[in-house]
């Protein structure tokens, strides 16, 4: 993948985040905030999660309240490096549990 990929998919993973935010019907107040590349989502109770993309490793970065996870992209998905689970599965785990309601993304 070169730089502009990347930067493509990025783009596109953000949008889609702010989609669902733009589009919860839940209770939970649930901001966002994109800056420089970089996305926090701030929660009712205080806790953050800052979505980060590492432009020279061509990742993306989550760090929530239980951890942080690298993400690549393959096989038309972002998968972390570690469990191999993708993105939008363990993004919604974590926004379900600071946010203390299920919140689903795709």
């Amino acid at each position: 993948m070169n730089d502009s990929e990347f930067h493509q998919l990025a783009d596109q993973l953000m949008l889609n985040i702010e989609a669902t935010l733009d589009n919860f019907e839940g209770d939970a107040d649930i901001d966002y905030e994109t800056n420089g590349g970089v996305m926090t989502l701030s929660f009712e109770n205080g806790t953050k999660i800052v979505i980060n993309r590492q432009e020279p490793l061509h990742q993306v970065w989550l760090a929530t309240k239980a951890g942080g996870y690298h993400f690549n992209y393959r096989e038309n998905t972002w998968c972390c490096d570690r469990s191999g689970r993708a993105f939008y599965e363990v993004l919604s785990d974590a926004v379900s549990e600071q946010a203390g309601e299920t919140v689903s993304f795709n």
